[in-house]
């Protein structure tokens, strides 16, 4: 027995189509003369609205400016008028904590004034260790950070 004989493959008659390998040229859609125009014309439209937004940034500064001159005066009248309110807390809270205590007046030591050379309604600003000498420690060290940066 003998077995059938295989057929092997072969090209189609006639022959394989030619591969193509030439180069195929992109398409245009512009023109040369387009594309530079086109920069030209999205560059003109870019630099119009750069120079619209830095003349409202530079009135937004000057706005700024002008406000914070006029709001200064405002800011450091408050920060007085706290810095005298803790004075008097501070004076209130010596006063409670050494009402025991026989001959103590407050601002005094024992009845007797510190500074003698001053006059009475002078103000004579404490230290800031004096300052803070009723608060948690821990506001006062993060306060002395604050106060090395400035």
């Amino acid at each position: 027995m003998s077995s059938p004989a295989k057929l092997q493959d072969l090209p189609p008659k006639g022959g394989y189509q030619n591969i193509p390998f030439k180069r195929v040229a992109a398409k245009t859609y512009f023109k040369g003369w387009q594309m530079i125009a086109g920069y030209a014309g999205i560059s003109t439209v870019g630099l119009f609205l750069y120079w619209l937004n830095v003349k409202e940034n530079h009135r937004n500064e000057i706005e700024m400016r002008s406000a914070k001159n006029v709001i200064y005066p405002l800011l450091l009248a408050e920060r007085d008028r706290e810095y005298l309110k803790q004075l008097r807390r501070n004076r209130d809270e010596e006063a409670e904590l050494m009402k025991n205590v026989e001959g103590w007046e407050v601002g005094t030591w024992y009845g007797e004034p510190v500074y003698k050379t001053i006059p009475k309604d002078k103000l004579v600003e404490p230290t800031f260790q004096e300052f803070y000498v009723h608060t948690d420690y821990k506001h006062m060290a993060k306060r002395s950070d604050i106060k090395l940066m400035n």
